[in-house]
């Protein structure tokens, strides 16, 4: 010890650390000022990320409707530079909306697949009826009946209510909103002639 100070550091091995919160408390109860501060300044500030929810009531009630405007907005994102999940219901439903995508809009082509296994595609939009594995999760598109239970690892979420699915909508909505994620409501109409 040098003038109260000491001259090496003290080991932290058996401290057990979630957070730099608890870093600085293993720290301020284990050394001298000195060595706090030299720890300090190497805790790297980290962004918190909350997911995006945005609600899109759209005016028709047929589910054919609702598949056709999940294939704009997952357009949208991908031109944007996002990955793109679409979860749906059923297999059949991915199925419809693979054989969709190929056709619909009529003036854009989107590179997309039907993922039947655990394998990842380098393709802009993967279209899935169960939890596709984690990897780049930028944009979810929920066609599925509830909310599922990882969304929230996506930087952002596209809940689509047809005009008949709005008491489902609203429970989603209020699950989301009782949670604390930032939502955004968009009514559409007539939003195929834009």
């Amino acid at each position: 010890m040098i003038d109260g100070v000491h001259e090496k550091t003290p080991p932290l091995e058996d401290v057990h650390l979630s957070s730099g919160l608890d870093l600085l408390r293993a720290l301020h109860s284990t050394t001298p000022i000195l060595w706090q501060a030299q720890y300090v300044t190497h805790i790297q500030p980290t962004r918190l990320r909350v997911t995006r929810i945005d609600f899109y009531l759209i005016a028709d009630v047929d589910a054919a409707a609702k598949l056709r405007f999940a294939c704009r907005v997952a357009y949208r994102a991908a031109v944007s530079g996002n990955k793109v999940h679409i979860l749906t219901s059923t297999e059949e439903q991915s199925i419809e909306l693979d054989g969709l995508m190929w056709s619909y809009p009529p003036e854009m082509f989107l590179p997309h697949a039907v993922i039947h296994n655990e394998s990842d595609s380098p393709v802009p939009v993967l279209i899935n009826w169960k939890e596709p594995i984690p990897g780049r999760d930028d944009v979810l598109i929920n066609l599925g009946e509830t909310v599922p239970d990882f969304f929230g690892r996506f930087e952002r979420v596209t809940e689509i209510v047809s005009a008949n699915e709005k008491e489902a909508g609203r429970l989603r909505y209020k699950y989301y909103r009782d949670r604390g994620y930032p939502l955004f409501h968009h009514e559409l109409d007539n939003w195929e002639e834009k």
